[in-house]
C-alpha cells in the first residue's frame, strides 16, 4: 500500500495518498519525538516538520536502500539532532513513564537532572552517535533497522553505542 502511495504522490501530486502515508506512520514517529522533548507541542511541531520534510524528500526515496519506515526514521533521527542544536529541549523521562506510586520525589528530581545532563552530554556529540544513541534508546529499533537508516556497518554501529554507554557511565555514574 506504501508503494502505491509513494507513487500517486510522485505521478499525481495526491493530497489524499499524502495524509494516508502520513497516517500510516503519524503516532509511531510522534512518540519517538515525544520521548525526545518531553513537550506535547514541540513534539507535534517537530512530528509536523518530519512529515513535510519527507514530502519535500519522498523523491529521492529508493526501496532498494531500505524500507520507506526506516528511510523516515532516519529524516526523523536527523530532524530532532538539528532542532537539539539549536535549542535545547528537556526530554521526558523513560523512568516517569514507569515509575512505581510512592516512589520517593526526590530520586525521580535526581533522575530527571541526570536525565538532562545525560541528554546535554549527548547532544553535544557527532550526528552519527546521535543518530544511534536515538534511534535505539528512544526509538527502541533494532541494530539492523538502525545501520540501514544511517547507511553504516550494523557491527560498526554496535561499537560506537556501546561505546557511548561506557563513556556515560564513566561519566554519570558516580559508583562506577
Amino acid at each position: 500500500m506504501e508503494e502505491q502511495w509513494i507513487r500517486e504522490i510522485l505521478q499525481k501530486g495526491s493530497r489524499q495518498a499524502a495524509d494516508q502515508l502520513i497516517r500510516a506512520h503519524y503516532d509511531e514517529i510522534y512518540r519517538f519525538v515525544y520521548r525526545q522533548t518531553g513537550h506535547k507541542e514541540d513534539a507535534m511541531d517537530l512530528t509536523q516538520s518530519i512529515f513535510l520534510a519527507m514530502l519535500r524528500a519522498l523523491a529521492t526515496y529508493r526501496p532498494e536502500r531500505g524500507s520507506f519506515r526506516v528511510w523516515l526514521y532516519r529524516i526523523a533521527a536527523n530532524k530532532v539532532i538539528d532542532v537539539r542544536r539549536r535549542a535545547r529541549l528537556t526530554p521526558l523521562p523513560l523512568e516517569e513513564i514507569l515509575v512505581p506510586e510512592g516512589e520517593d520525589f526526590a530520586a525521580r528530581i535526581q533522575d530527571r537532572a541526570l536525565l538532562a545532563q545525560i541528554e546535554a552530554y549527548v547532544s553535544g556529540l557527532d550526528p552519527l552517535t546521535q543518530g544511534v544513541f536515538r534511534l535505539r534508546l528512544y526509538g527502541e529499533r533494532p541494530f539492523k533497522e538502525i545501520a540501514d537508516a544511517l547507511g553504516q556497518p550494523e557491527a560498526a554501529l554496535k561499537s560506537r553505542y556501546y561505546r557511548l554507554l561506557a563513556q556515560l557511565r564513566k561519566e554519570f555514574d558516580p559508583h562506577g
